[in-house]
């Protein structure tokens, strides 16, 4: 059986386009993004973009959509039993149509990966088939927000994503 991934949070004016893997497990059954307590992204959005994880779902995404962020995975589904990237069965990967997205979506000027798994699976799944003007979007591998991911204090990982988005704000 295989996890299927939720709509992108975006609105016609994002900027900046940041792709996970797949859902984990605590995400899917809460369905909201980055949903397990020990993740690190809404943290995170919560210092760059007053997006804290205090504050309903909602009203975080609408923070970033306020900031022109969008927020998506690669795999629209695929088989992974638990929530490690690292077990996403390759040969199960159904990517998200980004080709649709990215032209109803014209001043992406950014996608950011969370993780190099995300980066990957885009690199080999998703950049052979688009259009070579969309293929020529700048893309930035960021630190994993995942708790699996410790080699990097939490601090670290703020600073590499400050350093990315704060250059895409305006």
């Amino acid at each position: 059986m295989s996890d299927t991934g939720f709509p992108p949070i975006a609105d016609a004016h994002a900027r900046v386009l940041i792709l996970g893997s797949l859902p984990g497990q605590v995400s899917l059954r809460q369905q909201q993004y980055y949903a397990h307590p020990n993740n690190a992204f809404w943290k995170i959005m919560g210092r760059l973009f007053d997006s804290d994880p205090k504050l309903s779902y909602t009203e975080r995404a609408q923070r970033l959509m306020q900031n022109r962020i969008a927020l998506w995975d690669v795999c629209a589904a695929a088989q992974r039993p638990g929530s490690l990237d690292s077990a996403i069965v390759h040969a199960s990967v159904m990517p998200n149509d980004f080709t649709a997205f990215i032209e109803s979506h014209p001043d992406i000027a950014l996608i950011g990966f969370n993780g190099g798994k995300a980066a990957d699976l885009y690199r080999r799944l998703v950049l052979p088939v688009l259009p070579a003007t969309l293929s020529a979007i700048h893309t930035e591998t960021l630190p994993s927000t995942s708790p699996a991911y410790a080699a990097m204090t939490f601090d670290d990982k703020l600073a590499r994503w400050a350093g990315v988005l704060q250059t895409q704000k305006s």
